[in-house]
């Protein structure tokens, strides 16, 4: 099959009709992924510190520090949820924070290497690449030296955030002091060469225009094009709730834009092997369409969330409702690993 190039995944994205559009990513999604299989995965999101200096309009999470609701999680605090998450099936933690301006290094590695002591069986999952520059800058050191002394601490794997939409024009009016475009794409490749994988993420119905979708779509694909890095593509929409920007604007939030991206993303990141369905963001009920918008992958359990839970949003569920989502939608679910191996077949 043709590659997309970007004219004619804007033409898709923003004309072909709907249905139209999710059989081609179906088709594309069953060509990679010819088995009736649907995966997801059981994790849990932890935050281990909300201070952050860089403001990002969009954020409802950060808190200033000295902020009277600011915090810095001990281990202490993080054995007992991890503890509880483990008892319900989790298999992965992903760590995100705030930016902060104080933390070294060593409370990093110290984290990681304190879960991999204690939950052995606990797949670490953690710092977008934000995170890493900031750990860079306050410890003096590269941002490979940072990787590799989080990888020998016990890193296993990085996840997506800090993307937003990879344009220098969103970012200057949405996350303005957020490190720029080529620093968040040279992190992730420094991380890919080093045998990190990552995941992929885009938060759009803010400020974007459908060209900048794709220009995101084309960053990806270019980078997974040299390193084949990344795991996986998660898109979702901006929570506008408790949000400077969500006061500023006029947010769109229609399912059909989502499955359009979910269907765009599928045709055009033809080296993504694995497409989530954001059902924690979208909703079940669109959670189990996107399985036939390109989607082969249900995404994460999320057994905490905290982030889009500020921004007035939030959507739990079951084990068992997860799987009978994706059965009911007429494919057989399977639990995996965050490194996409096969836990169990229900």
């Amino acid at each position: 099959m043709k590659r997309l190039d970007k004219e004619t995944a804007l033409r898709l994205l923003t004309s072909e009709p709907l249905l139209s559009l999710g059989s081609r990513a179906h088709q594309a999604r069953m060509e990679m992924h010819p088995n009736q299989v649907v995966s997801f995965v059981m994790d849990t999101n932890i935050n281990y510190t909300n201070v952050c200096d860089v403001g990002c309009l969009f954020c409802a999470f950060y808190r200033p520090k000295g902020h009277t609701e600011a915090y810095v999680m001990d281990q202490k605090a993080l054995e007992k949820k991890l503890a509880v998450a483990r008892e319900h099936g989790v298999t992965t933690v992903l760590l995100q924070g705030g930016m902060h301006p104080d933390l070294g290094l060593d409370y990093y590695t110290g984290m990681i290497a304190f879960i991999r002591d204690r939950f052995p069986d606990i797949h670490i999952h953690a710092f977008s690449p934000p995170e890493i520059i900031r750990m860079a800058g306050v410890s003096g050191m590269s941002e490979r030296d940072v990787l590799a002394a989080l990888k020998s601490a016990g890193l296993m794997s990085m996840p997506g955030g800090g993307a937003e939409i990879l344009t220098e024009r969103v970012r200057s009016e949405i996350s303005p002091a957020k490190p720029p475009v080529a620093a968040w794409l040279s992190v992730m490749e420094t991380a890919h060469t080093m045998g990190i994988p990552t995941t992929a993420t885009m938060m759009y119905g803010h400020v974007e225009t459908p060209e900048e979708v794709i220009e995101h779509l084309d960053r990806l694909r270019g980078l997974q094009d040299r390193t084949r890095g990344f795991t996986a593509f998660i898109a979702w929409d901006f929570k506008p709730a408790n949000t400077a920007l969500g006061r500023r604007i006029v947010t769109r939030h229609s399912a059909e834009t989502y499955l359009r991206i979910l269907a765009i993303a599928r045709l055009y990141l033809d080296t993504f092997r694995n497409i989530q369905a954001s059902w924690s963001s979208q909703g079940k009920d669109i959670g189990q369409l996107s399985l036939y918008f390109g989607a082969n992958d249900f995404g994460s359990l999320l057994f905490e969330e905290n982030v889009m839970r500020l921004a007035g949003h939030r959507l739990v569920a079951q084990e068992d409702e997860i799987v009978h989502l994706i059965r009911d939608a007429g494919f057989t679910p399977v639990q995996r690993t965050t490194s996409y191996d096969t836990v169990r077949t229900f």
